[in-house]
């Protein structure tokens, strides 16, 4: 079981993780085109439509992947925000308790 704590929040290493995965679409997509321009010759017509199918295979694989990021960071962002509002409370009762302990050591 994975009960080590590295300092690394959930939001960082999932933006890292799609930051790594959104580079391998990218560039699996330009070599596969380089690939395919050098291995299968090709009118230029039917070259450039074949890039076209590429850029648009790429850029809805980029879209994907950074929805994907989107969420991750809205989630990270909640769970911050609720760890934040928790601390929060954890803090204002212990300064109530100071301030009453104060009020009995006063009187």
């Amino acid at each position: 079981m994975a009960t080590e704590d590295h300092g690394y929040s959930t939001g960082a290493v999932a933006f890292a993780f799609l930051a790594g995965a959104i580079t391998g679409a990218v560039t699996g997509a330009i070599g596969g085109a380089s690939t395919a321009l050098l291995l299968a010759p090709q009118t230029g017509a039917e070259t450039r439509d074949m890039l076209k199918g590429y850029a648009k295979k790429a850029e809805e694989t980029v879209l994907e992947k950074a929805k994907e990021a989107k969420v991750t960071v809205e989630s990270a962002l909640e769970k911050g925000r609720e760890f934040i509002g928790d601390k929060k409370g954890v803090l204002s009762a212990a300064f109530e308790a100071g301030r009453e302990a104060m009020k009995k050591e006063r009187a």
